[in-house]
């Protein structure tokens, strides 16, 4: 009696311990991120004025903001090196840190991305556009008002090819057919929330 005890024992002990890591490292990602108390909506089409860092840029802007730390933009570095790689020569590219835990370098950051493109550590980047989780894709026209906010893709290693938000909105933007049309997973922040960028 005493060992079937133990045994029930255990093995509950086991299925808690799956459940909080699949819950820790999976699960909690794919809920929406909750919306700070003092968020400020920023609409689409809305003049974003970002200072220095875009003052002449006279390309669409394509904001990458990326965490390091956070598993869900550790996914996601294939996807946007390919983006930088497929439309570097017709939209800038920008990458945004947002970890307040460590410290992160330029070449680091551009390591991991095998690009030399701007990288900037201003949280306030991401508070102009409305962005309160990563990783998170802004893409703004040649005049600077936000064409496209939200995620990359509906799954957190962006293997469905079907649901490649990011990419849609620059093919859109690029071609000239007016603003595209997505559902609420394309532009509902999921990931790690700010302003430490985790869950």
């Amino acid at each position: 009696m005493r060992k079937k005890l133990l045994l029930g024992l255990w093995f509950t002990f086991l299925l808690l311990s799956i459940g909080y890591l699949f819950w820790q490292n999976e699960f909690k990602y794919s809920l929406p991120t909750p919306i700070p108390k003092n968020y400020k909506a920023i609409a689409m089409g809305s003049n974003i004025e970002l200072g220095p860092c875009c003052a002449f840029d006279n390309k669409p802007i394509f904001i990458h903001f990326f965490n390091p730390e956070c598993p869900c933009s550790r996914f996601n570095v294939p996807h946007v090196s390919d983006l930088i790689k497929k439309y570097g020569d017709q939209i800038n590219f920008k990458i945004v840190v947002l970890n307040k835990q460590k410290k992160f370098t330029i070449d680091e950051i551009q390591q991991k991305f095998d690009a030399e493109i701007p990288v900037y550590f201003d949280e306030s980047i991401a508070e102009k556009c409305g962005v309160i989780s990563t990783p998170q894709a802004v893409l703004l026209d040649q005049s600077h008002n936000l064409y496209y906010r939200g995620n990359y893709n509906k799954t957190r290693y962006c293997t469905d090819t079907r649901s490649n938000y990011a990419q849609m909105a620059i093919d859109s933007l690029l071609s000239r057919k007016g603003n595209p049309s997505f559902n609420a997973l394309a532009l509902r922040a999921y990931g790690c929330s700010l302003p430490k960028c985790t869950k």
